[in-house]
């Protein structure tokens, strides 16, 4: 009995008997099946024949993601809050600046055609050695924010080589241009804290670190935070984590830097605590080892997700330990940051296992036959930044612009609107 597909679904549902509509139903489902299936059989030999066919198609399919959707403040503004990508904002600036440097020189030109040629014999010495200067910083400079090339290149990594001068100003400790001390982090709870096996764990993560109990017995001293902070800079300590708990789970998480002997202790970031899962609780993870991890900082791309960026990459030391072969990556996806931590292992990919490929769906030149192996070791969390205090905290920070940044409920109204 033929009919069409469109009649057939009305049937399906028009039809009063049961066993007929049954019957109705399994016969369209197997033809619109067939029907998917020839079709793409018929596309993929269209395909082989010429590959640019599959190109158009994969670039026109593109999943709608919130990520894509993302908008951005049209405002040429760098300063903590701006919800600026600062890759764009820097090539916009370039060009303008090409622009106006091009235009001056026209102007330039003009002037010194209508000037007298002697007037000049004698600066042209200074001249050319000031230019000779420019162009040596120029070249030192554009060396420095140069990044070696890699064989499989991230499209999610952070460029702290973008950080604006706004930012280097007001975190002038944070953002110095010397070299960075060796991180030296003490670890504690909050007041009454059931959570020292969590914070332990959570201070393993971080090299040279040490976790002490905050003692809250009633005949013993009860050190406020800044008092915490006092000792802890006295004593050559780079950083202090404070981690809080509710409902005997890690909740909040505060770090503070300390920064060097002469300068102010500051800033601390605020964050809360989301699925925390300690390593024992992952299913075959793996033990960790005092090796220094390498660092993945990924997806920060506002002046506010470098000022983040930068306050992780402060809690490392600067050479991790490859023979330890362990990664800590802190990737930020729609303001909420997953913690990691993996022991990864090189090793031949199988028979049945494809090459790498990258973000355009072409196989990396250099990793052919090449898989990665990871073991999870944790713990494992969801942090989300929360507060941006100036000095230690917000009891500890004076002043009007004592608080940096907060979240505010209002700032999630718009979907595609982002912080970090």
């Amino acid at each position: 009995m033929g009919y069409s597909r469109s009649s057939g679904a009305s049937l399906s549902m028009k039809t009063k008997n049961k066993q007929r509509r049954k019957q109705l139903y399994v016969t369209q489902k197997k033809e619109s099946g067939k029907a998917r299936h020839e079709e793409r059989h018929r596309r993929r030999r269209e395909e082989a024949k010429n590959p640019e066919l599959r190109a158009e198609r994969l670039e026109k399919n593109q999943p709608a993601s919130i990520d894509k959707k993302r908008v951005w403040d049209d405002v040429d503004d760098d300063k903590l809050g701006a919800v600026v990508d600062l890759a764009q904002l820097k090539r916009r600036r370039l060009e303008q600046e090409a622009a106006a440097a091009e235009a001056d020189g026209v102007v330039e030109d003009e002037e010194e055609k209508d000037s007298d040629a002697d007037s000049m014999l004698d600066s042209d010495e200074e001249e050319e050695n000031e230019e000779d200067d420019e162009e040596k910083m120029e070249k030192i400079r554009q060396k420095r924010s140069q990044r070696q090339p890699s064989i499989a290149p991230s499209t999610t990594s952070t460029n702290m080589d973008l950080t604006p001068d706004s930012l280097s100003r007001q975190f002038k400790y944070l953002f110095s241009d010397e070299t960075p001390p060796v991180p030296k982090i003490l670890v504690t709870t909050s007041l009454n804290a059931h959570i020292h096996q969590e914070a332990q764990e959570i201070a393993a993560v971080f090299p040279n670190s040490t976790y002490i109990r905050r003692s809250a017995h009633r005949f013993s001293h009860k050190y406020s935070i800044r008092e915490i902070a006092k000792f802890a800079k006295n004593r050559g300590y780079t950083a202090l984590v404070v981690v809080h708990e509710d409902q005997k789970r890690p909740h909040h998480m505060s770090i503070c830097h300390l920064n060097g002997e002469d300068a102010p202790p500051g800033p601390t970031l605020t964050y809360t605590i989301r699925h925390y899962l300690p390593g024992k609780s992952l299913l075959g993870h793996g033990n960790p080892t005092n090796h220094y991890p390498e660092l993945l900082l990924n997806g920060f791309k506002t002046p506010l997700g470098l000022l983040t960026a930068k306050s992780f990459n402060t809690l490392f030391p600067p050479q991790p330990e490859l023979s330890g072969r362990q990664v800590v990556t802190v990737h930020n996806q729609r303001d909420y940051l997953f913690f990691r931590r993996h022991r990864y292992v090189f090793r031949e990919a199988k028979g049945n296992e494809k090459n790498v490929v990258g973000a355009d769906g072409k196989e990396l030149a250099g990793v052919q036959g090449i898989r990665a192996g990871l073991q999870e070791i944790g713990p494992r969390m969801t942090l989300k930044l929360r507060r941006v205090d100036k000095g230690i905290g917000r009891a500890g920070s004076e002043g009007n612009d004592a608080l940096q940044w907060e979240w505010k409920a209002k700032m999630e109204k718009q979907r595609t609107r982002f912080n970090l």
